[in-house]
């Protein structure tokens, strides 16, 4: 998982691009969307090209995995999550042209099986 979430870059796309990235909030999206998820939304540059993006983490699945990597579920934790979710999305290119996506269960999976312990 990504040590910095606020600013970073990523890439290359399938394209070539790098891209600069910068969290722009977190937030519950049940009130919003009527979705049971923690939305993050990023900014997305390239060039001339930009664009914004939310990675969408379904909460039930987060509290799952936060007990079994014996994390707390809080805000840096959630965004970091959704930074390399994000990362590996733009140099796959797998839903990169979305601009919400839904993170799914076993990119997370893969993502935290990775990260430092």
């Amino acid at each position: 998982m990504l040590a910095r979430f606020r600013n970073f870059e990523a890439g290359p796309d399938l394209l070539g691009r790098m891209w600069q990235v910068e969290f722009l909030w977190l937030q519950n999206a049940i009130a919003i969307r009527r979705s049971d998820t923690v939305d993050v939304k990023f900014a997305l540059r390239s060039g001339d090209e930009k664009r914004t993006v939310v990675v969408a983490l379904p909460h039930a699945l987060l509290v799952e995995m936060s007990r079994q990597v014996g994390r707390p579920l809080t805000d840096p934790w959630c965004a970091r999550l959704a930074a390399s979710y994000l990362k590996r999305a733009i140099e796959t290119g797998e839903d990169f042209e979305k601009p919400i996506v839904t993170a799914r269960r076993e990119v997370l999976e893969e993502l935290l099986a990775q990260a430092p312990a």
